[in-house]
């Protein structure tokens, strides 16, 4: 799940981000509310959630969520903010925010508030995705696989293997492109290796392959990589 963060305060920000990360986000932060509708407006980047202060450079908060609305985006906006009058609140949820949190908070209600918005999005995502031989438990962030003969294997990944796994199992058949998992499973602002999605991808397989799943994953040389099903037997 990638959200956009957009926090001008330093301690804060890291704060959020640090948290985040260890709930298995992945995080895009910003400072400035202009470069937060570079973001946004970028076709590569897909996020699961976004999270604004009112008070930024640039654009703020309050004009990033009436432009959201504007061109009919659905993207759950969680708002921060230290306005804490009953006017604040209104013109915040008119501008399209889905939720309202008054700084100083908890990052405990921070993570309730963003379960929240997920559960109302139309991008809600259940507790576990199941493709093939494998499945996701989003609750406890392991991989369960099922070999030929249905025994059943719990596979611990990292975050960054969990989320290169998940990303090909909601493509399933498709090829995607070493491009499209760069941006999709990395931070924009991270330096680019050239080999880091080809090194994940190696560390990935090599987990699977005690479960029989390791051929699911499939190069095409010069085009990208496809999580074929019509491999799950082989």
């Amino acid at each position: 799940m990638r959200v956009l963060l957009v926090e001008d305060e330093p301690d804060l920000g890291v704060a959020i981000k640090r948290t985040l990360t260890q709930q298995k986000y992945l995080i895009d932060w910003v400072t400035d509310g202009t470069d937060a509708w570079a973001y946004l407006e970028n076709s590569w980047t897909q996020y699961t959630l976004a999270i604004f202060d009112w008070m930024l450079p640039g654009i703020s908060g309050l004009e990033l969520c009436k432009r959201l609305r504007l061109y009919k985006s659905s993207l759950p906006v969680l708002m921060l903010t230290a306005k804490d009058r009953m006017e604040d609140k209104v013109a915040g949820l008119d501008a399209g925010a889905d939720d309202y949190l008054i700084k100083p908070f908890g990052m405990a209600e921070l993570l309730a508030r963003l379960r929240a918005l997920q559960r109302r999005s139309p991008q809600f995502q259940p507790q576990e995705l199941t493709v093939g031989n494998l499945t996701l438990d989003y609750g406890n962030n392991i991989v369960i696989g099922q070999n030929n003969v249905g025994n059943k294997q719990e596979i611990f990944l990292t975050n960054k293997e969990f989320q290169l796994l998940e990303y090909l199992m909601k493509h399933p058949n498709q090829i995607v492109t070493t491009e499209q998992i760069r941006y999709q499973l990395w931070e924009v602002t991270a330096e680019p290796i050239s080999n880091v999605v080809a090194a994940q991808m190696r560390l990935l397989r090599r987990k699977l392959a005690n479960s029989s799943c390791e051929n699911m994953i499939e190069t095409l040389h010069g085009m990208g990589y496809r999580f074929n099903l019509t491999n799950e037997s082989k």
